[in-house]
């Protein structure tokens, strides 16, 4: 959160150190095993970028909105087969960039879209439902390769030059994920898509596909292939471009954007609100009443529901 207030660790490194105001991050997944090594790492570069952790070029999206790394999608596509959904339903209400969510999660009607367009393209028999919504885990013998079955996912962000797009690709080894073994025999599978109630995150699912440059100074995220995604010596991510953006809307964010700060600050304004309006109805309340009227023998209340009349006593 940009604040001129509170001063984040990178922001002191930037200051203190005087490095620039970029990292870059390059995953390397679980089921991603690092050729040679037998083992899984990643590197997080802080002040600048490392060519040994990419391959080929560089691509950026804008940041559209530096509370979180938002970004702004314009498509996705199962199969090469675009889901024609209005673009900005693919940013409802925000698509941000993050390594620290394990999943790609994607709005409910996304979701539901890009499960339903696997489905259809799939070689694979009907699944269960738990698989896609990940309380069930599929299994297929170890001599297998269930990736054959499924389809690619791909991603299309804005470049800088807001009349081009480039697309981030990945294949089925990262979103089809290895979890567990059973006995010798069986090798089981969890779906590394999940549905959201708030936002598309591109979580490490996607990001161990690539090289991601968080570069604050210019307001941009930046992406290249990472070498790491390999499985058996074969890229297991992709990144194509430019592409037009005349097919998509001009705008794809709501230009209406309810941040958390704003909500909080809403909120204890209501509840202040609230507690003040409570607290005067409560004074009033205790506070005896000063003017009593004395009623005499004259004053006469009438009855007129019984017409009887009556008098004080």
């Amino acid at each position: 959160k940009p604040s001129s207030s509170v001063e984040t660790f990178f922001d002191s490194l930037v200051r203190q150190a005087r490095i620039p105001n970029i990292f870059s991050l390059q995953m390397c997944g679980a089921g991603l095993p690092v050729s040679g090594s037998g083992t899984n790492g990643g590197s997080l570069i802080l002040g600048g970028i490392e060519p040994s952790l990419y391959k080929g070029d560089i691509w950026y999206t804008p940041v559209k909105e530096e509370w979180y790394y938002q970004v702004e999608i314009l498509k996705l596509e199962v199969g090469g087969q675009n889901l024609e959904l209005d673009c900005r339903e693919y940013n409802a209400d925000k698509a941000i960039v993050d390594s620290g969510t394990t999943l790609l999660r994607l709005p409910q009607k996304v979701f539901t879209a890009v499960v339903q367009a696997i489905a259809r393209t799939s070689l694979i028999q009907e699944f269960s439902s738990g698989f896609w919504t990940g309380s069930q885990l599929a299994c297929w013998d170890k001599t297998e390769r269930p990736w054959s079955l499924f389809p690619k996912l791909s991603i299309y962000l804005r470049d800088e030059n807001s009349s081009r797009s480039f697309r981030i690709s990945i294949l089925p080894q990262l979103y089809i994920q290895p979890i567990l073994g059973i006995g010798e025999n069986l090798q089981c599978y969890r779906f590394g898509i999940s549905s959201s109630t708030n936002a598309l995150v591109i979580g490490a699912t996607v990001m161990e596909g690539f090289y991601v440059i968080f570069d604050r100074a210019q307001r941009r995220v930046g992406f290249a292939v990472s070498p790491c995604a390999e499985v058996d010596g074969s890229p297991v991510s992709e990144i194509e471009g430019p592409f037009t953006t005349a097919d998509v809307a001009s705008n794809c964010v709501s230009s209406v954007s309810f941040h958390e700060p704003v909500l909080w600050i809403a909120s204890y304004a209501l509840m202040s609100l609230c507690g003040i309006i409570l607290l005067v109805l409560i004074i009033l309340l205790l506070i005896p009443p000063r003017c009593q009227h004395r009623y005499t023998d004259n004053d006469v209340v009438n009855d007129e529901s019984s017409l009887v009349r009556h008098r004080w006593k």
